[in-house]
């Protein structure tokens, strides 16, 4: 039930009435799901240059954007937020280590950067549903653990499956195979 100080938006009940707080928490909800989308965009495209890269570049700024707001939101609301602090800074340092991965070319870098990336959405997930899980509808019938867990549990294993089935992983490890070989040149 909302409070006193509670504004409900779309039965979402935020802790505030505050203009400056709903303010960054309006921009937050554009870059959150700006990101998830973005996100969802790169997973589901057709890797490398073109639509990949260019939703992962939206996906990797705006979920700066959603650190940026998080940071503000939680460091007015510290006692209440400070786990949604560190779940959000794990999620942009995640996407940032699989961008420079990617960038920068690093030793195994197609791994490191579908590792980096897909841990990157996995938090945030969690994020959002350990902070609204409670108010949804289906999510508010589980065990709070669940919103911890569930976005990992359905996350790890497709991150799995990708770095040792997806074609353009097997086919990076022979080309990485074949670069050591004498006589073969890449």
């Amino acid at each position: 039930m909302a409070g006193e100080n509670t504004t409900v938006l779309l039965g979402i009940p935020i802790p505030s009435t505050d203009p400056v707080f709903l303010t960054v928490v309006g921009v937050h909800i554009a870059f959150g799901l700006a990101s998830v989308v973005a996100g969802a965009g790169a997973m589901l495209s057709t890797k490398g240059r073109g639509r990949h890269s260019s939703f992962g570049t939206i996906y990797f700024w705006c979920l700066f954007g959603v650190f940026v707001t998080m940071g503000a939101l939680s460091f007015m609301r510290w006692a209440e937020n400070y786990h949604l602090f560190i779940l959000g800074a794990l999620s942009f340092a995640l996407a940032y280590f699989g961008r420079s991965a990617a960038r920068r070319r690093w030793h195994q870098w197609l791994r490191l950067h579908l590792t980096g990336m897909g841990g990157s959405y996995i938090v945030t997930l969690t994020a959002f549903y350990v902070d609204n899980g409670k108010n949804l509808p289906l999510w508010k019938e589980l065990p709070e653990i669940a919103f911890w867990l569930l976005p990992g549990v359905i996350g790890v294993p497709l991150i799995l499956h990708a770095l040792f089935r997806h074609p353009l992983v097997l086919a990076f490890d022979r080309r990485q195979v074949d670069v050591g070989r004498p006589g073969t040149t890449m």
